[in-house]
């Protein structure tokens, strides 16, 4: 069975190296083009181009693929697999191959369509969350479900650590789903439309951190938006991003922003609905991410209580 692997980003690599190490036969790897990264700008290739160079497999960075999909007909694939790609097919390049063209997507769908479902999931407070293999169609991960697994949300988990299990998650069930697949045993179960919802990527406006809402909402923005983009304050007119938090259980009637007590470990800082949110690990401008005690010798040593945040 003839594959070409579509993937970008650092979730798709151990799908890739699961194909490869059961031993199918991986005969192009399209990812986006090679961008700029960092402060100095530096031209850098994704994590599936440099995963598939070390495998010796072909690669293909089309601008759009939209209008550059030749050259993957010209391998003519049994199967197309995706995860994480980060462009559309189009419908000349999903009738290609006999055996269809699947993804590997990061949420239980029909919830959280779209490009940051691992983001959105925990933001909202989800207790699980999933992968789901799919065939795709031209609409927005709307295919028929081939496969799906669940996996719970931790209360310490953030995006980063959802992302590397169901990253493996994903990996471990393609390779159980491969050999159906290929052998066209496959039933597949049509999505309730009526059921979706929607993950698109995250915006800017998104990253600043809303006191007037319930501390356990703040809790889910932070570690939802750990660790990109890194959801944010405004702390005497500079930008402090917001690392790591808990809830407490003290209430507070002062106005939200506001902070309301300061020890060595945490900052208390009264939240909507007269909640408390204890910071546990921030980052000034300018500087690395910092526990509390090292930023209240630092940076935060001019703060007092009754200061107040996101003015």
């Amino acid at each position: 069975m003839k594959i070409v692997f579509m993937g970008t980003p650092d979730f798709a690599v151990p799908v890739l190296e699961g194909i490869v190490r059961e031993g199918y036969d991986v005969k192009l790897v399209v990812t986006q083009p090679d961008r700029p990264k960092g402060r100095k700008q530096v031209l850098t290739p994704p994590p599936v181009k440099q995963a598939a160079q070390e495998l010796k497999i072909p690669v293909f960075q089309p601008e759009k693929i939209k209008v550059e999909w030749e050259k993957v007909k010209e391998v003519a694939p049994d199967i197309i697999i995706t995860a994480a790609f980060g462009q559309i097919l189009p419908k000349e390049l999903l009738d290609i191959p006999p055996k269809g063209c699947v993804n590997v997507h990061a949420s239980l769908l029909p919830k959280y369509r779209g490009g940051a479902p691992i983001h959105q999931a925990i933001i909202d407070g989800e207790k699980e969350t999933g992968v789901t293999i799919m065939y795709m169609v031209e609409k927005l991960d709307a295919g028929d479900m081939i496969v799906s697994r669940a996996i719970p949300i931790e209360e310490t988990d953030t995006t980063g650590t959802m992302h590397d299990k169901l990253s493996l998650l994903g990996a471990d069930l393609l390779r159980k789903t491969l050999p159906q697949l290929e052998r066209d045993s496959i039933t597949a179960t049509p999505q309730e439309a009526e059921m979706a919802t929607f993950a698109p990527n995250i915006k800017k406006e998104q990253e600043v951190i809303n006191w007037n809402k319930p501390a356990r909402s703040v809790f889910n923005q932070v570690r939802g938006l750990n660790p990109w983009p890194v959801a944010y304050t405004i702390a005497g007119g500079k930008r402090l991003k917001i690392w790591e938090t808990r809830v407490s259980a003290d209430e507070t009637d002062q106005r939200p922003g506001t902070i309301i007590e300061k020890t060595h470990e945490d900052i208390k800082v009264a939240c909507g609905d007269n909640t408390v949110l204890s910071l546990r690990k921030v980052q000034p401008a300018g500087k690395k991410p910092m526990d509390i005690t090292t930023f209240l010798r630092g940076a935060g040593a001019q703060w007092e209580c009754g200061m107040v945040l996101g003015d």
